[in-house]
């Protein structure tokens, strides 16, 4: 059986943050998209594309979930997207791994999941903006993407080293394939 991604889609969610990383998992045998929204219906993202999710929120069963990714996207500093809070908690509670980048960032910080755990972001001052309560300074990393205890973290700008880090964490890619990969799409080299 083939172990389940699920990727939060919403309006206005930041298409280009999850594109290095979806046709990849898509093409794996041992991995399967799921994409869900807060009510499965058809959402559009921040560049005008239109999806039409395989799931509600209400279907995602965290027995059946392998890695949960939390795109990015303005919704989230409005205070929206709240309807996957649960979601997240039962996520983390049951150290099922948790990917967020850009703006989702802000919303774990809310919810206090980056306080005792290395993290980045979009910024230091972003994350206190985004998050009044946010504690986890001490713990903040000027770096592009990281992983700590399950939570996967990533700054907007970096599409690539977070599908780099996702691609590591769930080992869809033995380390000479991921280093390959990755010099491919940030750097355009083909060959090592």
């Amino acid at each position: 059986m083939k172990k389940k991604i699920f990727i939060f889609l919403f309006d206005g969610y930041s298409d280009w943050e999850i594109a290095y990383l979806t046709p990849e998992i898509h093409k794996s045998e041992h991995f399967e998209v799921v994409y869900f929204s807060k009510d499965g219906n058809p959402v559009t993202s921040m560049g005008g594309l239109k999806i039409t999710p395989t799931m509600s929120l209400t279907e995602v069963n965290t027995r059946n979930l392998h890695l949960l990714v939390l795109p990015g996207g303005e919704a989230w500093d409005r205070g929206e997207n709240t309807e996957v809070e649960t979601l997240v908690k039962s996520c983390s509670e049951k150290r099922k791994p948790i990917a967020a980048i850009c703006a989702a960032t802000g919303f774990l910080a809310r919810l206090g999941m980056l306080d005792k755990i290395k993290h980045t972001s979009n910024d230091i001052e972003y994350l206190k903006y985004a998050a009044p309560n946010y504690h986890g300074e001490k713990y903040y990393e000027n770096v592009l993407a990281i992983t700590d205890h399950n939570i996967i973290t990533a700054c907007g700008v970096a599409p690539i080293e977070f599908a780099q880090e996702i691609f590591h964490h769930i080992e869809l890619l033995n380390p000479f394939e991921l280093k390959k990969w990755f010099q491919l799409f940030k750097n355009g080299v083909w060959s090592l």
